[in-house]
Formats: C-alpha cells, structure tokens, sequence
C-alpha cells in the first residue's frame, strides 16, 4: 500500500478582508414615515459614528427650517429624525458637504 499524504484545506473566507471593497460599502438610508393625516417624519441612519449628529442636525434645521432631533435606538444605533418630507434636501445635503456620495445614499418610501 502506498501512503499519500492528503492535506485537507482549511476554510478560506473570500471575504474576510472585503473592508474597502466595492460592494461592501455603508449607506445612508433616508427614510419617511407617515404620522397622522398629513404630517410625516423623515429619519436619516448610517451616518459614521465618527461624525456630530448634533452639528449635523442644527445644520439641517437651519437650512430646511424644520425642527428635528437625534434619537438613539437600540439596533440601528443614532437616528437623526426631522419634521416633513425632507428625504431629497437630505440626500443633496449630505452630497453637497461631502458626508457621503451619492451612491452611498438609499432614500426609502413611497
């Protein structure tokens, strides 16, 4: 009989180094939610922990004169929420100062 020494590979993870990878790429998902009758709240999420919620939310208020806060949930972590439909002046905000790119952005709703 002949020996053959097999060595069996061991699990390699395709991914495991995918950080700056293209697809593997956060985004700002800018949502609205229906209150009652007209009135409608939009929240903005996946921002970088890195940033000033509260700096980005008194930019957003002066800009687009709407009241707003920063809320801290559980799963999906600070949520930036501002009065109205806000979702397409949030998304070119965030553009226009450079806090993401535009194909980083999911706007979400109707």
């Amino acid at each position: 009989m002949v020996d053959l020494e097999v060595e069996i590979p061991s699990a390699f993870d395709p991914f495991s180094d995918a950080k700056d990878a293209p697809g593997a790429k956060e985004y700002v998902h800018i949502r609205i939610q229906q209150r009652n009758g007209k009135k409608s709240l939009t929240t903005v999420q996946g921002l970088r922990k890195e940033y000033s919620y509260e700096k980005i939310l008194k930019d957003l208020k002066k800009v687009f004169c709407c009241n707003g806060n920063v809320v801290q949930d559980k799963e999906l972590g600070k949520v930036i929420q501002l009065q109205g439909d806000q979702r397409k002046n949030v998304a070119h905000f965030l553009v226009q100062v450079g806090l993401a790119k535009k194909d980083q952005i999911k706007i979400h709703g109707f």
